[in-house]
């Protein structure tokens, strides 16, 4: 069993955790991701490292509550264990022999960029970090990116905090103004890496997204995390989740994301039905 050490509320929609892990605090590298379940008979579920420590032997995590599964993860509470937390898995991030990035973070993914950035940071690569979100109320790590990152432009959509407008309009800003990039790190919501990728491919700059699809087994056997890649198919839990954003077919990955949503939507609001009884007849 794996008990939660920490729990703090990030927004009104995201959490993050401390998880007691030390096999997977000892191998955890940014980039890669645990699969866990809340209960026995409960849904195994992908999600990416958000940092760890190996002396304690912890590993955080960070989930935006947006399914039956995070749903009754989001109501576990510090002392409380998980049934399994298995991991590290997939293919850490691959960030040395870089003198400058722009690490572009979008939402909750977020918490997947804030590792990368730090390890950059830290091999002494100059960060110049963008992190956007809707409103004001969502935003996440911006203390965090602001201790790793040499410049850090934060983006609303409605302007309530930091500038309004896309993380793509700030890129855009910082390499017309003749920032120089070895390499663009995007890591978010399926259409804003399209977009990051499809402006950097106009400049030539290398660029690597995170994908994160629908995982069931998390070792390439069930074939449910297939992307095409550069019109190959590949498996984001063995081959990725980092991959080359010019060459993702980022239109068929929105597609198969789209597959599962109205059942996803049922059983999220199943769930809360429970959780609403539960607490009506605690008093």
């Amino acid at each position: 069993m794996y008990k939660i050490l920490k729990k703090e509320s990030l927004n009104p929609t995201v959490t993050r955790m401390i998880i007691h892990a030390p096999l997977a605090a000892k191998k955890a590298e940014p980039g890669q991701f645990i699969i866990l379940r809340v209960e026995e008979n409960g849904e195994r579920i992908p999600l990416t490292v958000a940092g760890f420590d190996r002396e304690q032997g912890t590993v955080t995590i960070i989930f935006q509550i947006a399914g039956a599964t995070t749903e009754k993860l989001n109501h576990f509470q510090e002392g409380d264990s998980l049934q399994d937390f298995a991991g590290p898995l997939g293919v850490p991030s691959r960030v040395e022999g870089l003198k400058r990035v722009a690490v572009i973070g979008g939402g909750v993914g977020c918490a997947i960029a804030l590792p990368v950035a730090q390890k950059l940071h830290e091999l002494g690569t100059e960060v110049h970090s963008i992190v956007g979100f809707r409103s004001k109320e969502l935003v996440i790590l911006e203390e965090e990116f602001a201790a790793c990152s040499r410049k850090l432009i934060t983006m609303t959509d409605d302007g309530s905090h930091g500038r309004k407008g896309l993380v793509t309009d700030a890129l855009k800003e910082l390499i017309e103004a003749g920032e120089q990039y070895d390499e663009a790190i995007a890591i978010g919501p399926l259409i804003m890496m399209k977009f990051v990728s499809r402006l950097t491919k106009e400049y030539g700059i290398k660029t690597t997204v995170s994908m994160n699809p629908i995982m069931i087994d998390g070792t390439g056997m069930c074939g449910g995390c297939r992307l095409t890649v550069g019109g190959e198919t590949k498996f984001a839990c063995v081959d990725g989740p980092d991959f080359d954003g010019h060459q993702v077919d980022f239109d068929e990955a929105m597609e198969r994301a789209a597959m599962y949503q109205d059942f996803e939507r049922r059983q999220y609001e199943e769930t809360c039905n429970l959780f609403r009884a539960a607490d009506t007849a605690r008093g």
